[in-house]
């Protein structure tokens, strides 16, 4: 980037922009005119997007961008929902719990924060781990390679226009299914940076329905929001923890304000 454009084959310059994420080429394009202008290339935009949406199709993407984005893929890359993987969505959760009394002169409360947090991949795969540690340190074993110790599960998703079903199995004695239903939303066109989690259930499912089976949506497809499988797991609607989840690029998982104790921050607006 230290080089000047002049001294960059426009062709060694495409090169490089083709290996390069999406929203560093929204940076780069600030740089100059012709960069921009290279930049624009619906090529990059074409492959970009073709990823991005990978599990619906070459034809159907194509179909899409015809339809609806009027042959632009740099707009349907801008306008279309989509869910992001280039880091975690967080969600900050706190609630009050009482304290011991002493000599019943006080009745101390403290406020206990933990974290919900979503990793997702293009291919259809999602981690999911609940932790009362912070971005910095979690952010280190979102990924296929963590151990058991890290208490991080696989899951399954789809997102159906801005609406995105995930579903993974805990693993244990007692089969329990964990759902959730999510919207997708963005604080500025294109950002898609909240998740707003609109139903979280656990539900029991029996042995026989998950033996050799690896889509955990598919086992559920159908089933009602209180209907389960095994009567030693009831389906249950949990109400708590429902704050929405927001978008830190891993870029920013040192730097972001969800790092900072209850002491300097006791409630997060996510916005």
């Amino acid at each position: 980037m230290g080089l000047g454009f002049g001294l960059l084959h426009r062709l060694e310059v495409s090169v490089v922009f083709a290996r390069t994420s999406p929203y560093t080429l929204g940076r780069a394009a600030c740089v100059c005119r012709k960069w921009r202008y290279t930049i624009r290339n619906p090529s990059l935009w074409r492959t970009v997007c073709l990823k991005t949406w990978q599990m619906s199709g070459a034809e159907t993407n194509y179909k899409i961008v015809q339809s609806m984005y009027e042959g632009s893929w740099r707009k349907m890359w801008v306008r279309r929902p989509r869910i992001r993987s280039d880091g975690l969505y967080v969600s900050r959760n706190t609630y009050i719990r009482t304290g011991v009394a002493e000599w019943k002169v006080t009745n101390p409360v403290h406020v206990v924060c933990y974290y919900r947090y979503l990793r997702f991949y293009p291919s259809g795969k999602f981690l999911y781990k609940v932790s009362s540690q912070r971005v910095k340190e979690v952010a280190k074993c979102m990924n296929f390679r963590a151990s058991k110790a890290d208490s991080v599960f696989k899951g399954d998703y789809t997102l159906t226009e801005d609406h995105l079903e995930a579903a993974l199995l805990y693993p244990g004695s007692r089969h329990t299914l964990l759902r959730m239903l999510l919207r997708l939303r963005g604080t500025t066109i294109g950002a898609n940076n909240r998740l707003d989690l609109l139903k979280l259930l656990t539900t029991g499912v029996n042995e026989s329905e998950i033996r050799n089976q690896e889509d955990m949506l598919g086992v559920v497809e159908g089933w009602q929001e209180d209907e389960t499988h095994n009567p030693d797991v009831p389906a249950i609607s949990h109400r708590r923890g429902l704050t929405p989840f927001v978008f830190v690029p891993f870029e920013e998982v040192e730097t972001s304000v969800l790092n900072l104790p209850v002491d300097k921050m006791d409630y997060f607006v996510p916005g």
